[in-house]
């Protein structure tokens, strides 16, 4: 171990006359059955170290607060923590220390490599390296603004293991792509050539997609190894079997350590391969959907996070255009927390702009950004319609009659764009009287506006349901183009778990500790009220095909849109390997609800509320009492918990009764004399 000590450490140590200890905490955690929960084993040597108490009576006291702690939670818990406590000491080495430094000891390592742009590497780096101090007031942004894409330069190399791709096995469906929380599983396809220069244990596969493999295209999938958090949710949802070895798939848990070097070397040719083409991919497919690139990545977020992959999706989608007000709490700490920032951006330089507001004024803060644009394109087309006989009158038509609803859209208005910027300048060289000179110059200003920009206001449910509602209702009258995305975790994750109006009702959490005796507040049933706002209840653990189609009908609808998604959450007390898992069992059972309500089918003669879903046919108890949250009631307060549980499963069906009768009644259209016309065709149940 002390030869592992860069030169510094030990010349610290040995001067100062330090006693050093190691543990392989992990490995007495697995032990004990723990997984990766290793504080109950640090807890342990801490008090047998540091001699607060006698070292009997530290871990006596210990294994007394672990069964008031845990109690609750189960005999199987406690038992798993007292066996974690017995092993520890066991475990607890004392290292030797020599007189003098070892001569084959090397330096500390520099978190951040020489090629890392100046800020990224004098300032950055320095805090990475707790080396704040260092830092003059001078090197700081002198208006607040940081660089994004910083988090890929943080390599913490925090997990055990990793996935490993099985090339001869998969399917190329995309899903493991999909739900990765931390953005670290890629996906690319590529032209053959592309291989020439690849290193030696660099993994490819012919392209099954007929629209590839008409072409002869290869297939990768990579992963990141240095910024996996080792959640293992793609193999949970990995959907491929290995025939002659039924417990493996086609993506698979390995130790980190003995290939991160080669992986390290595959992920950085990985990203040399060019991105395919995002306007031939067909959205609609996983496997083609997730070849765009995330403009979200690597952020510090709990393993398994069941909030980032739906960030994740909506910059993959959109995010070479978005403008972010992003709420206090989880989202707010793992999305702009220094010294990185997991918000970043394509080859070209494009990517989400993002800004933190309050719980209480994040949704008015958005609507501002909206405004704000708004009023800068309505100038910017003033502009091209004054000089529309300068810079060509196709050319101002085709700018200003562009339509932008996709991909397509948004390109081809990109390039016209770049023609007008060019013309522009070509004016400002040439001989313009003063006010002409001052109309071109507005206009270049403001030119960026005229592409569309796609406003998101982001949140948890803490901010949504509670604190921030009643700006959030605000916004949801408004009938501005602005995208809501509240990620549902049902408690005030950031916080410390407690009960939000969003949590449903037997939950146990802090200021509900006796289970949550009132029902979920239904958001999205209350933003239907309005009749022109776009909602969505989604779910990607339980249907991902229409996760994504909420997301692009959602940014496409001239109007409010509002996106619930289901967010699993360590506080739920699950195991959040198999949390994706999880999230379809609770849609089965009808706690949550898949479905879209689309304010413009009105128009086409058509029920605006579409559910997604089949009749539940699981009980709530099955879901919920897979959850700590529900079971410690059960514990404590058997008598209470049997009754909420009662009551929950009719909140489950008195509510689905209610969203069925809404998606199948006939809706009739009034002539103005208080006689039907006729009736709009039922909406039948989607499967």
């Amino acid at each position: 171990m002390w030869q592992q000590l860069p030169r510094l450490v030990q010349d610290h140590i040995i001067n100062k006359n330090i006693n050093v200890y190691v543990i392989n905490a992990y490995e007495v955690a697995r032990n004990a059955g723990m997984g990766g929960r290793i504080n109950t084993v640090m807890q342990v040597c801490f008090f047998a170290l540091a001699n607060v108490l006698p070292r009997e009576e530290a871990i006596a006291q210990i294994k007394k607060y672990i069964r008031k702690t845990y109690g609750k939670k189960g005999e199987d818990i406690v038992q798993m923590n007292i066996k974690a406590v017995d092993a520890a000491l066991d475990h607890l080495h004392q290292v030797t220390i020599p007189n003098a430094i070892d001569e084959n000891a090397g330096d500390i390592h520099n978190p951040i490599p020489d090629t890392a742009p100046a800020f990224i590497r004098d300032v950055l780096g320095k805090m990475m390296a707790r080396q704040g101090e260092d830092i003059p007031v001078s090197a700081l942004p002198c208006d607040g603004t940081y660089p994004s894409g910083t988090a890929k330069w943080e390599k913490r190399n925090v997990a055990q293991e990793v996935p490993v791709w099985d090339e001869d096995v998969c399917v190329q469906c995309g899903k493991c792509v999909l739900v990765c929380p931390h953005a670290v599983i890629r996906s690319k396809v590529y032209e053959e050539a592309a291989l020439t220069n690849a290193p030696a244990s660099f993994k490819s596969a012919p392209a099954k997609d007929l629209d590839w493999k008409k072409t002869n295209l290869k297939f990768t999938i990579q992963v990141a190894a240095e910024d996996c958090t080792g959640c293992g949710i793609c193999v949970d949802v990995c959907p491929a079997k290995n025939k002659s070895q039924p417990k493996l798939k086609a993506i698979n848990m390995a130790p980190q350590l003995p290939i991160r070097e080669q992986e390290r070397e595959n992920w950085d040719y990985f990203l040399s391969i060019a991105n395919p083409d995002r306007n031939t991919l067909k959205l609609n497919k996983i496997s083609h959907q997730q070849m765009q690139e995330p403009l979200f990545e690597f952020s510090g977020a709990c393993a398994g996070c069941g909030e980032t992959p739906y960030i994740k999706l909506a910059t993959q989608l959109f995010g070479d255009r978005m403008v972010v007000a992003n709420a206090t709490g989880c989202s707010s700490i793992y999305g702009g927390n220094l010294p990185t920032t997991p918000w970043t951006h394509n080859q070209e330089g494009r990517g989400p702009a993002w800004s933190n507001s309050l719980f209480e004024d994040n949704a008015e803060f958005g609507l501002g950004f909206r405004v704000s644009i708004d009023k800068q394109a309505e100038f910017a087309t003033e502009l091209v319609k004054s000089l529309a006989s300068d810079i060509g009158e196709t050319l101002a038509t085709g700018i200003l009659t562009a339509q932008q609803k996709d991909e397509a859209d948004i390109f081809e208005q990109r390039e016209r764009v770049a023609i007008l910027k060019h013309r522009l300048g070509e004016l400002s060289n040439s001989n313009l009287d003063e006010s002409m000179q001052a109309k071109v110059t507005m206009l270049q200003s403001v030119a960026d506006y005229l592409v569309k920009k796609s406003v998101w206001i982001i949140g948890g449910d803490g901010w949504a349901y509670d604190i921030g509602y009643g700006g959030l209702d605000h916004v949801l009258a408004s009938g501005r183009n602005v995208n809501i995305l509240v990620m549902d975790t049902e408690v005030y994750s950031n916080t410390g778990g407690q009960a939000s109006k969003a949590t449903p009702r037997a939950a146990v959490a802090k200021f509900a500790s006796g289970g949550k005796p009132s029902p979920k507040k239904d958001l999205g049933l209350m933003a239907m009220t309005y009749g022109n706002v776009y909602v969505a209840s989604v779910a990607m653990g339980a249907k991902n095909e229409h996760s994504i189609k909420a997301f692009l009908e959602a940014e496409a609808y001239e109007g409010v849109s509002l996106i619930i998604a289901y967010s699993h959450c360590i506080a739920h007390g699950i195991n959040m390997t198999t949390a994706m898992s999880h999230q379809q069992e609770l849609v089965e059972s009808g706690r949550w609800l898949l479905y879209r309500y689309h304010p413009d089918l009105v128009g086409e003669g058509k029920n605006p509320l579409q559910l997604d879903m089949r009749s539940p046919k699981l009980p709530v108890e099955r879901t919920m009492y897979q959850e700590n949250r529900f079971k410690m009631l059960a514990r404590s307060k058997p008598d209470a918990a049997k009754k909420l549980l009662k009551q929950a499963q009719n909140d489950v069906n008195t509510r689905w009764q209610m969203y069925q009768y809404l998606a199948a009644r006939q809706l009739e259209i009034g002539n103005g004399n208080g006689h039907s016309k006729g009736n709009i065709e039922k909406e039948t149940t989607v499967n």
